[in-house]
């Protein structure tokens, strides 16, 4: 079954504009299967988890954190949970000001603290060619990073999957998917 979703989205529960479960209600319109909340870690507000688990919706919803990771400076890793599998997603690789040197030495460090499953190679849902072309052993995805109305629908990945959690992380881990944009 082919699948549409964005793995990257930010809600009320950090400091994303809209809520849980209006980011749910504007991607479904938008023709989504699924979505990943995907909120900061250090600005998680209590009960987060119990406001995804409120959202009335038809989509497979991801529950997510993104990590601030420390390595000469910081960078951030997506952490998306399915029924049993867990993916990593090492996140905007365009957005740190750094060259391609520097984002792939932290991409070194970075893999040694988490099994880095895909690299994440748009900014705010926007293609950057000198990621996106990179030479790099892990899965690209396309996703929005969206924090308001704004952001959503600019970026996401197709997938020919079961509909279900693992099968469409384990389609990702395999590269088996397609980034698309506006």
């Amino acid at each position: 079954m082919l699948l549409r979703g964005c793995l990257h989205i930010h809600t009320t529960c950090s400091d994303g504009e809209l809520s849980p479960q209006r980011v749910a209600d504007e991607y479904e319109r938008r023709g989504y299967d699924f979505i990943a909340f995907t909120d900061h870690d250090y600005l998680l507000k209590p009960g987060y988890r119990k406001e995804y688990e409120r959202v009335k919706s038809d989509l497979i919803i991801f529950a997510g954190i993104e990590l601030t990771v420390f390595v000469k400076g910081y960078v951030h890793v997506n952490r998306i949970e399915g029924e049993s599998e867990v993916l990593h997603i090492f996140n905007h690789i365009s957005e740190y000001d750094l060259s391609v040197d520097q984002v792939l030495a932290r991409l070194e460090c970075v893999k040694k603290m988490y099994p880095i499953d895909a690299v994440e190679v748009t900014s705010k849902g926007f293609r950057v060619e000198e990621f996106e072309n990179l030479d790099l052993p892990y899965p690209k995805i396309a996703s929005d990073d969206a924090h308001a109305m704004v952001g959503i629908g600019r970026a996401w990945i197709e997938l020919d999957a079961k509909r279900e959690k693992d099968s469409i992380i384990k389609a990702i881990k395999a590269g088996d998917f397609w980034t698309c944009y506006i």
